[in-house]
């Protein structure tokens, strides 16, 4: 008889640093006294200063509200997502288009989980941690592209449709996370619209994660120079969670073919039910067209802004700082000698953490097999998206300290 019916999966790497932070500092990350330099969200308070916009504070509720939401999706809020994009990009989607999950990751999971088996991924040897988990729990087959100083961990999107080695019934569908999570390097323009077009060629497809696709300047979709989605393998991801400041809601959507859609919706029938209506209601207040063209100007400049200060407060501690012109993390390295792993222990004893790079590592075992050496275990992830503007000193004085004593030590 076996004690336990289900199969063990693991938390995803944020996860671990958290509980490991918890098991040491003797409270949850993000309570008064601790420094979230290790979380993915951003501040959920009107950004004042750049002219945001408030936050919604409630939403009315009907007795249509308390109905089984639709499987694809409120009407009006697959309406408002249309309306956004072809108005900022000038695309030409309709609600067909448009699928909504609860938040970004059970769409992209959910693609995952219904690919045929001759497709392949390609996806980025640093990426977000989350991707791994997904990858592994719906048993998709899928190769790394190397991510390297030497290639300023942005490789040429040709490496990422590549078919040596592939036979003529292979598909390939690369993941990639634009602006990139954890580096910030991004792809725009002329490079993005390459890339698209590589997307929509025969045999392949992409999925597309665009969470911190307000966080460049100017914001950046890869559905700006799609030519067909309904005859393509183009799966775009978008969500509430970053630049609309809302996790919490747990509001999401996949752009794809009205066939790709019609599948995921398919799903939805008898996997997930739906969306609450309470939280669709509240995504379409924020996505109402005055409302969401202060945002994307206000989150915009209040990120660059704090990329600028603390990238450069990073450099002149010494730091190698590879980050890109997007989202809001940084992408640092340690000085030979030193590892983010120690350095993230000695965090952990002053009520910070940073994300070490060895959780963003697509190439490791799943299995945290302990005989794995990251080719990264100097690098680390530093978040100032859930930052206050005035903890800037605050941070910086801290991460100082612990560095230059962990640097001391080590280095002499």
């Amino acid at each position: 008889m076996i004690k336990e019916f289900l199969n063990h999966v693991p938390p995803m790497g944020i996860y671990e640093t958290l509980y490991a932070f918890r098991d040491t500092f003797g409270s949850f990350m993000g309570t008064e006294g601790t420094h979230p330099w290790s979380q993915g969200f951003p501040l959920t308070s009107q950004l004042e200063k750049f002219g945001g916009p408030e936050l919604p504070n409630n939403v009315e509720v009907t007795y249509e509200d308390r109905f089984y939401p639709k499987a694809w999706g409120h009407p009006k809020l697959r309406g408002a997502i249309v309306d956004y994009y072809n108005s900022r990009y000038a695309s030409t989607i309709t609600p067909e288009n448009v699928m909504i999950f609860a938040g970004g990751r059970p769409g992209i999971y959910t693609v995952m989980a219904f690919l045929k088996k001759q497709v392949r991924v390609r996806i980025g040897n640093i990426e977000w941690p989350a991707y791994l988990d997904i990858m592994n729990q719906s048993k998709t087959m899928y190769e790394t592209v190397p991510f390297t100083k030497e290639n300023n961990f942005h490789p040429k999107n040709e490496e990422y449709f590549n078919r040596m080695n592939l036979d003529e019934k292979t598909a390939i569908l690369p993941i990639i996370s634009n602006p990139q999570n954890p580096s910030g390097q991004t792809r725009s323009e002329q490079e993005l619209c390459e890339l698209i077009e590589m997307a929509e060629q025969p045999g392949n497809g992409i999925l597309l994660d665009e969470a911190y696709e307000m966080f460049h300047s100017p914001s950046v979709s890869g559905i700006e120079f799609v030519q067909d989605l309904d005859n393509s393998n183009i799966f775009l991801s978008g969500a509430c969670t970053k630049g609309l400041q809302s996790p919490g809601i747990r509001i999401g959507w996949i752009i794809a073919s009205k066939t790709n859609i019609k599948i995921l919706a398919n799903y939805s029938s008898f996997g997930m039910g739906g969306v609450s209506h309470l939280s669709q209601q509240y995504a379409m207040k924020l996505l109402e067209s005055s409302r969401v063209k202060k945002a994307r100007k206000a989150v915009e400049e209040h990120y660059n802004w704090q990329r600028e200060r603390y990238g450069k407060a990073f450099e002149e501690m010494g730091l190698g700082v590879y980050t890109g012109d997007g989202g809001f993390y940084h992408w640092l390295e340690l000085p030979d000698g030193m590892t983010s792993v120690e350095l993230n222990k000695r965090l952990f004893k002053r009520g910070a953490a940073i994300l070490c790079a060895f959780e963003c590592d697509m190439g490791r075992p799943h299995s945290k097999d302990p005989n794995y050496k990251t080719p990264y275990e100097r690098f680390f992830r530093f978040s100032f998206g859930p930052l206050l503007p005035e903890s800037f000193e605050t941070d910086i004085n801290l991460f100082r300290e612990v560095y230059e004593a962990y640097k001391r030590d080590t280095l002499g």
